[in-house]
């Protein structure tokens, strides 16, 4: 009898100990502030940090719930600026575009210190520069910054900008649009060029900086809106904070922060998804300073870059458009 006592108990120590360390546990989670941060593509390693921050605990070291989320509709810099999300992804172009309309949203870290973006093209089409895509199809976003930026690179080469089709592919993936009469597109190498490498697709790559140094822009980057800056910039030196710990570490340990995202998404390519990491891991901060910097002239260069080429309609003041006020 004594002996049943004895399991009684335990079990009933037990479970009020479960009870106590719940209850703990959902305080700890209530205390914590609510933040959403917006994602401007379906998750990928431009966004390890944010997964690993969240993993590793530094967003609640940082007294923070985060929710890491797509953005249904709507260009991030707006839903940013119209207090849909406190933070959001975006990218210099995107957001130099929405401040020449005074939507009020600034960048406030750089997630990778490079453009590695570029057009690019399978090897079969013969497209190596920009003369190459007289009389070819382009299969883009839909957005006027594609067009503007072939059109200005075709004529920078004395090229016929008018011999180019244009083809909205919307979200289709790259490979099946290159198998249905699209002849290039443009692309991150850190994804579609490392895709490329995997399947052994050999590809005609055009990176955007070294054809014009001020297409060496800050692309993606992490912004806010100037509301939430100067009402809640002790929200966002915190955020930042946890995000640098995530970028730092994913800096510096490629392996074991692709394991992270994959656990984090897990329906993700893991080769590509390990790959990809091992190629963007040292481009993160790559010759910054620390990462996140970024710097005025690169934002005026760009600015004026689309400003003289009318692809924005009005200029910008390039120091209102970003801040390295938070990085740690």
């Amino acid at each position: 009898m004594k002996r049943i006592v004895s399991i009684l108990l335990s079990f009933c120590l037990l479970f009020s100990l479960a009870g106590c360390s719940t209850n703990q546990t959902r305080q700890e989670q209530e205390s914590l502030q609510k933040v959403t941060i917006l994602l401007d593509w379906f998750p990928n390693t431009n966004h390890t940090g944010l997964y690993v921050a969240q993993e590793k605990g530094y967003f609640k070291d940082a007294g923070l719930d985060v929710k890491i989320t797509q953005a249904s509709e709507g260009g991030t810099p707006q839903l940013v600026a119209a207090d849909q999300a406190e933070f959001g992804i975006s990218y210099q172009e995107e957001v130099t575009a929405a401040r020449s309309e005074n939507v009020p949203v600034v960048a406030i870290a750089a997630i990778v210190q490079h453009n590695n973006a570029g057009f690019a093209a399978p090897a079969s089409k013969g497209i190596k520069t920009p003369n190459d895509f007289v009389g070819k199809t382009y299969g883009g976003w839909g957005t006027p910054m594609e067009n503007a930026l072939i059109k200005y690179l075709m004529e920078k080469n004395q090229a016929d900008y008018s011999t180019v089709k244009t083809v909205n592919i919307g979200s289709a993936d790259f490979f099946t649009s290159m198998e249905k009469n699209i002849d290039f597109a443009m692309i991150y190498y850190s994804l579609t060029g490392i895709e490329a490498e995997l399947r052994n697709i050999p590809l005609d790559f055009i990176p955007f900086r070294d054809q014009e140094t001020a297409l060496d822009f800050y692309s993606p980057l992490i912004v806010s809106s100037e509301k939430q800056i100067a009402k809640n910039p002790e929200l966002v030196k915190k955020f930042m904070l946890a995000c640098s710990q995530g970028y730092q570490y994913a800096i510096s340990h490629p392996k074991e922060a692709g394991e992270i995202f994959i656990k984090h998404v897990p329906e993700s390519n893991r080769e590509l998804i390990m790959a990809s990491q091992a190629y963007l891991s040292p481009r993160y901060q790559d010759d910054a300073v620390r990462w996140g910097e970024m710097k005025s002239e690169v934002w005026k260069g760009f600015a004026d870059l689309m400003y003289d080429n009318r692809i924005i309609k009005q200029p910008i003041d390039p120091d209102q458009a970003f801040t390295n006020e938070f990085l740690p």
